[in-house]
């Protein structure tokens, strides 16, 4: 009789998981840049799988526009292409929006004492200049408030299309005062859902992304020549 219960997962899935977001994680955070080749067998070797895994891995990565594939040629973690970078704020906000509303909606105290121990973590690490810390909660309030919609599925979309913003952000220097103005937009977020105004929620939120699109398109100006061209000329 299988020791697996119902619902877990086949053992290979699980290790392609492991590696997945191991590999996404080493690309979100930079420790593998833009061009870096992907060699299977140096990572089932260090990873301690096989190569499937890791071809299932990578390929959930280019699916997320993180990792190019090239037949005959190998895997290289994507440049960062401001097309994808914009696509992804596009599909975050349709998500989140929307999200928000329901959420509000649903009116959860629970939610909101976990939004609210979140701020006062998000005000101590800016306290300390923690900003590393300070991304991680920023990513972790967007989470909570998108998991109490309890929809797996939309937040595998979520994920897949936060993980091509943050590149831009981890190399360029932050803006001066735009974590504090982001801590500020997240209080209002919080406040928002508090109100029970769904639309307040909603409009809250807007905002606070459509502020998140203007720093990435400064972001991306910094990185590729040809959208500082582009905006010049606008």
């Amino acid at each position: 009789m299988s020791s697996l219960s119902p619902t877990s997962p086949p053992p290979e899935q699980s290790k392609a998981d492991r590696v997945y977001r191991e590999l996404r994680r080493r690309i979100r955070e930079l420790t593998l840049p833009p061009g870096a080749v992907l060699r299977k067998e140096e990572i089932a070797l260090e990873m301690g799988v096989s190569r499937a895994p890791v071809s299932e891995a990578i390929a959930r990565l280019a699916d997320e526009a993180l990792v190019d594939v090239f037949p005959q040629h190998g895997s290289f973690v994507a440049p960062i292409r401001a097309a994808d970078v914009r696509e992804s704020l596009l599909i975050r906000t349709a998500l989140e929006v929307e999200a928000i509303r329901r959420v509000t909606q649903k009116g959860e105290a629970a939610l909101l004492a976990t939004l609210e121990e979140n701020l006062r973590a998000q005000a101590a690490a800016l306290e300390t200049s923690d900003l590393a810390l300070f991304y991680d909660l920023d990513e972790a309030l967007h989470g909570a408030i998108f998991s109490a919609l309890k929809a797996p599925r939309a937040l595998r979309l979520l994920e897949a299309a936060r993980a091509p913003l943050d590149r831009p952000r981890r190399i360029g220097l932050p803006e001066v005062g735009r974590p504090e103005a982001t801590l500020a937009e997240h209080r209002r977020l919080v406040d928002a859902i508090a109100s029970g105004d769904p639309e307040y929620a909603a409009a809250a939120m807007r905002a606070h992304l459509s502020m998140v699109a203007k720093t990435v398109e400064r972001e991306l100006a910094d990185i590729d020549p040809e959208v500082a061209a582009v905006r010049g000329q606008n």
